[in-house]
């Protein structure tokens, strides 16, 4: 299993900001052995996530990294012109010495469609057309006119990874061989509003499996929200606070903390409560890659510091992770 930090760049500063705090995490995770870091994309709502340019902060990332892989948790394709998307992760794949990942999917907010010249409710087919656009260039393919990609990327059709909410996407995402993104949440069944996040996402898993090409390894991430403190009534302050002025695609319940942290599929506390919490999701005994972020807890940065190195000492190796590398000083 490999252990992966996340992050939507929220916290509670100017965008200038937020970018230098998010550079810095990543670099602690990679000093504490982390393998791998993600970040989101989202346009026009600094309050919904920080970033719409993650490959311009990747490549600023890259040069303050050397081993960590770098990925994106996703590029909301539809949104974008693929040919170029084929281009800059190429020269980025190549900045970072082969360390990029790409996270693709068909999200974004309905909203954030109309200023780039598309309708929402067709994003499920223009995503479809420019993923194929994208795969076509990363192998070599004719773009029209006889051009060609250039520089040529091959090694990115071995980094795709296709995020969905739903069992249909599970089948795509295998189907083509690519790597699985699980969300951290999301939304409940209407007919199930109690069900786990779990029991939601074992049939994509399934379906996923079921639709790999023969021989293909499966890559499975799980994306979770891990907040861990030195003391559970701290973890619990935050908790309090951040899940209060958090939002999510379907009605919260009522204050209590604990149907909040059971709404916001959150695991809290102290090294042993998350410990604890992680080993009863059974999803996780599936996963390639358990991907940990703080949303929607978010606390302060020093704490974010303080839980990723949490984490890394204490939580990931109880649940069977070894850490690439031996602890650096940060």
């Amino acid at each position: 299993m490999r252990l992966g930090f996340f992050t939507r760049l929220l916290d509670d500063v100017p965008a200038g900001e937020r970018y230098r705090l998010a550079a810095q995490q990543i670099a602690h995770a990679e000093a504490y052995g982390f393998d791998t870091a993600w970040v989101a994309q989202h346009h026009f709502d600094g309050a919904e996530g920080g970033l719409p340019a993650p490959l311009v902060f990747l490549a600023h990332v890259a040069a303050r990294t050397s081993r960590i892989r770098l990925g994106t948790g996703i590029i909301t394709l539809p949104l974008e012109q693929p040919v170029r998307v084929a281009e800059d992760t190429a020269v980025l794949d190549l900045l970072t010495g082969g360390r990029l990942e790409v996270g693709v999917g068909s999200g974004g907010t309905p909203a954030s469609f109309k200023p780039f010249g598309h309708d929402s409710a067709q994003r499920s087919a223009v995503y479809a057309e420019h993923l194929a656009v994208l795969l076509n260039a990363w192998s070599g393919g004719d773009l029209g006119g006889g051009n060609r990609l250039y520089p040529p990327a091959p090694r990115l059709l071995e980094a795709v990874w296709q995020a969905t909410f739903s069992v249909g996407g599970g089948v795509r995402a295998g189907q083509a061989g690519h790597g699985l993104m699980l969300s951290r949440t999301q939304p409940r069944p209407a007919d199930d509003p109690q069900a786990t996040l779990a029991q939601i996402q074992r049939p994509i898993v399934d379906a996923y499996l079921e639709h790999l090409p023969a021989g293909a390894a499966p890559r499975i991430m799980a994306s979770r929200t891990a907040f861990v403190a030195d003391s559970r009534a701290e973890a619990l302050r935050y908790a309090e606070l951040g899940l209060g002025r958090g939002r999510l695609p379907f009605e919260l319940p009522d204050s209590d903390l604990d149907r909040r942290i059971a709404a916001f599929d959150v695991h809290v506390g102290t090294p042993q409560d998350v410990i604890e919490s992680l080993k009863a999701d059974p999803t996780l005994e599936r996963v390639t890659d358990l991907v940990l972020q703080v949303h929607s807890v978010d606390p302060p940065h020093p704490l974010i510091l303080r839980s990723i190195e949490l984490l890394a000492t204490e939580v990931a190796p109880a649940l069977g992770w070894v850490p690439s590398t031996e602890l650096s000083s940060t």
